[in-house]
């Protein structure tokens, strides 16, 4: 008897341990943990990562802060999930709209991200972006 309630205490001590924060998903946890590093950032299928390139200023570290908050690349601003945690939506006063992305990956070691952004000629760009954690 000592042995059954010794062992159903361990068993909901490794329960309650085992848990994750309340109120948080496995794809925020996955999103927020490590920081980011750019691996490849396309525009119409062609590297746009350059120093002329559409997404310069994306390339290196992105962190999603637990906070909302976060550093993209230069950029600073807010983020958040939409349509189910399918989809990121960053803000920043640095792009004059928000940028809406859909999560084509989202593992521990690698982010994947896809959408389309106006160029400044008002003709809709195709964007991969692909991160691994740092």
């Amino acid at each position: 008897m000592k042995n059954r309630v010794l062992l159903l205490i361990i068993a909901v001590c490794l329960i309650i341990f085992s848990c994750k924060k309340s109120g948080q998903s496995e794809r925020f946890l996955l999103l927020t943990a490590p920081t980011w590093g750019s691996d490849s950032l396309l525009a119409n299928g062609a590297d746009a990562s350059g120093p002329d390139g559409m997404l310069k200023n994306f390339k290196g570290e992105v962190k999603f802060n637990e906070d909302l908050t976060g550093n993209f690349g230069v950029y600073k601003g807010t983020w958040r999930f939409a349509f189910n945690e399918t989809q990121i939506v960053l803000t920043t006063d640095s792009l004059p709209i928000p940028l809406t992305t859909k999560i084509a990956e989202l593992t521990q070691s690698s982010l994947k991200i896809t959408t389309s952004y106006p160029n400044p000629l008002g003709v809709q760009t195709n964007i991969r972006m692909t991160f691994k954690a740092r």
